[in-house]
């Protein structure tokens, strides 16, 4: 089998991520990419480190094109814009968005959080992109949601012990730390090495990052029930990687709450449970996912550490992880990659 795969909004950082991971994907051939900052121009000479390699135009969207030339299309494009050109080519390809535009069942929440959605219907058609736990779901998808890297963070170690009851629902702290290529390629003071350089800040403190309502979501199918989280988000000044620090309350002991995930994610090549606390470069550049937990026998909290990279797990791995269940293929074609070290 091979794939004829379109990236609209080739040029960000998801774009480039997807593109790196596609160009050595053994099933997968590009032959569409759109940037609106760079219709016209050729990808190699926006994104110089592909030069030589992949010389692909970048187009104008169009969706007669897409449709006759593409399989399955990934959605690069920003939470509000992405709805506009997915609607249109959803009923005739397959695919993978990687905005916030289909993350969230309710359309009032979305509305609330984003904006208007102006194709709602077409939210009770996607499937929620997180691969190893609606595995079977995203195999028969034709709409997938990728899932924010936040979230991805938090719902991987905690979506378990909530369906097996082992830690509470109430009082969760979330405590998430994110490279700075989270902030996106736009140029802004929020990104520039001058503010962020030798520098650690929260922001969106309290109830207001956009993550929260697609977290609660998925927790609270997980648990049956509500679920409100206290989540904190962080600014570090590296280039990608993301670890979230979980608080939750359980009476479990560690070695129950490390079985459960030990035994959730058995046959699920990209998490894994370890035994030290995980760095962020310890997942650099792949799809992997590390969860470490760690309770005192006399207390009854435990503290869950977990980290991937905010780009590939966070992004777009996940999403090329989806495009291989969708399409019948093994799992980890083309994923199965090796930390970038040092």
């Amino acid at each position: 089998m091979s794939l004829s795969v379109g990236i609209l909004g080739a040029t960000g950082y998801t774009g480039a991520e997807l593109l790196r991971i596609l160009y050595l994907h053994p099933q997968a051939r590009i032959v569409y990419c759109s940037s609106r900052q760079y219709n016209g121009k050729a990808l190699a000479d926006v994104l110089t480190f592909f030069r030589g390699s992949l010389d692909i135009p970048l187009e104008e969207f169009d969706e007669e094109t897409v449709r006759n030339r593409c399989d399955i299309v990934f959605s690069c494009l920003p939470h509000g814009a992405s709805m506009e050109f997915v609607a249109g080519i959803a009923p005739f390809v397959k695919v993978v968005d990687l905005s916030a535009d289909f993350r969230l069942r309710d359309v009032s929440v979305y509305r609330a959080w984003y904006q208007e959605h102006s194709c709602p219907e077409l939210l009770g058609k996607a499937v929620y992109g997180l691969c190893e736990i609606y595995r079977d779901l995203i195999r028969h998808a034709g709409l997938v949601a990728n899932p924010g890297c936040y979230p991805t963070s938090v719902l991987l170690p905690l979506v378990p012990l909530l369906r097996e009851g082992l830690i509470d629902k109430d009082g969760i702290v979330v405590d998430s730390k994110s490279g700075v290529s989270g902030a996106g390629r736009g140029l802004s003071l929020r990104s520039h090495i001058c503010e962020v350089g030798e520098s650690f800040s929260a922001y969106k403190v309290g109830r207001s990052h956009r993550h929260i309502p697609e977290i609660e979501q998925e927790l609270a199918m997980a648990a049956g029930a509500p679920v409100t989280i206290e989540f904190t988000p962080h600014l570090v000044p590296m280039s990608r990687g993301m670890l979230s620090t979980i608080y939750v309350g359980t009476t479990a002991d560690e070695a129950e709450l490390k079985g459960c995930l030990e035994r959730f994610y058995l046959g699920s090549p990209f998490v894994s449970v370890v035994d030290e606390p995980p760095s962020t470069k310890d997942v650099r550049g792949t799809n992997r996912c590390l969860i470490f937990v760690a309770k005192h026998p006399s207390r009854p909290r435990a503290t869950i550490v977990s980290v991937i990279d905010n780009l590939t797990k966070g992004a777009s791995g996940q999403a090329v992880q989806c495009m291989n269940l969708m399409f019948g293929l093994e799992e980890t074609l083309g994923l199965d990659s090796l930390p970038l070290y040092p």
